[in-house]
């Protein structure tokens, strides 16, 4: 059977969300998580309907594509097709050929399992290694030190005041109270927790969300950050300390989280708090 491109729309995001929970597997690669596409619903369900992608064949789903910006395509895949000649083939003539709406003309990236034969197609077919990105892990089968801080759980009368601690984490951050308004009401959300520390003045000084793929699945940190003004105190691996408990309570087999190398200061943030540093994974570009 063929391998079809397609798109699940808004109705479709549940089922496809689904799906990929189940590739979130500690013996699998780490790759697009649901709690990827949870923090892309802050710009509302349509617009992620819109930027998500499938490809299945015979009505099996195993591949899904996130647009993360217009120009990045985010890609898992299901275990088994990872090296799936056909489903590989048929992905990357699809990014490849702007005529069929997965990614414009002009310089465009894909990011992939390095594991995943799509990466060695577009490699051979011209495509670019680009900026070097750090996975990060720790095991959640054993006991994870109390953070030592006070932590909280955000709930929406909190959210203005936590979008406002990411802002002061990020320089160029937009994220307001009405994204987390949208974020929290979309489907991925609702095995997620948004986590707040205070300092000793109960001022929030650090924030993250931790997003669950189900019980004995792969758990992800995606965002975490810490206001500028209350940096090298220990607040981001007190933070990172509290997201691994709340995983762990979740039943999440293992915590995950990426930054770009070049961060070298949340790199060892992570390490701080336990996270083994893995191999560094990269995208593939297409120059304009």
């Amino acid at each position: 059977m063929k391998v079809k491109l397609g798109r699940p729309g808004a109705d479709g995001l549940g089922d496809m969300l689904r799906v990929l929970a189940e590739w979130q597997d500690d013996s699998a690669p780490v790759q697009l998580h649901p709690g990827d596409v949870g923090w892309f619903w802050r710009f509302g369900a349509q617009r992620t309907a819109e930027a998500t992608r499938t490809w299945s064949r015979a009505g099996q789903v195993l591949a899904i594509g996130l647009l993360d910006g217009a120009e990045l395509l985010r890609l898992a895949f299901a275990p088994q097709a990872l090296r799936d000649e056909e489903l590989a083939r048929q992905v990357a003539e699809d990014v490849s050929a702007p005529e069929r709406g997965v990614l414009p003309r002009g310089r465009v990236y894909v990011e992939a399992p390095t594991e995943a034969l799509v990466q060695d197609l577009l490699s051979e077919d011209g495509w670019e290694s680009g900026e070097p990105w750090t996975l990060l892990r720790r095991d959640l089968g054993a006991p994870v030190p109390d953070p030592g801080v006070r932590v909280e759980v955000v709930g929406p009368e909190q959210a203005d005041e936590w979008a406002a601690v990411l802002r002061a984490s990020f320089d160029g951050s937009t994220f307001t109270g009405e994204r987390w308004h949208a974020m929290a009401a979309g489907a991925p959300y609702a095995d997620a927790r948004c986590l707040a520390v205070r300092d000793e003045r109960g001022e929030a000084v650090a924030a993250v969300i931790v997003w669950s793929a189900g019980e004995g699945r792969i758990g992800l940190i995606e965002p975490m950050g810490v206001h500028r003004a209350h940096r090298g105190h220990g607040y981001g691996r007190a933070i990172t300390l509290a997201a691994a408990r709340a995983l762990q309570e979740s039943g999440s087999s293992s915590v995950v989280v990426y930054t770009p190398s070049s961060n070298v200061g949340a790199v060892a943030t992570y390490r701080s708090a336990d996270l083994e540093q893995l191999s560094e994974r990269r995208d593939v570009y297409r120059n304009a």
